[in-house]
């Protein structure tokens, strides 16, 4: 039985998981920035300069996941439209 299958179906296999595996890690990132949010919030309504920081840290990082999948799907929109 012959393999129908080749290198193009392959990387098109792993763009195809690449882009929606970015957009998962942006949404899990994401539900564990409102986790802590929320949770900070519990435990002290009052402003407190240490769950400030913690709050602005689970921020930056849903900011990078963000980074990652725009340049994730750029890169993979470019490779679409021919660019080198």
């Amino acid at each position: 039985m012959e393999n129908r299958f080749g290198v193009k179906d392959f990387l098109l296999f792993l763009l195809i998981a690449a882009l929606i595996g970015v957009v998962l890690l942006l949404m899990i990132v994401e539900l564990l920035n409102t986790a802590i949010e929320k949770l900070s919030d519990h435990v002290t309504p009052h402003h407190h300069d240490a769950i400030g920081r913690i709050k602005d840290m689970a921020s930056a990082a849903v900011g990078l996941s963000l980074l990652l999948c725009g340049l994730v799907w750029l890169i993979a929109l470019a490779e679409r439209v021919g660019l080198p």
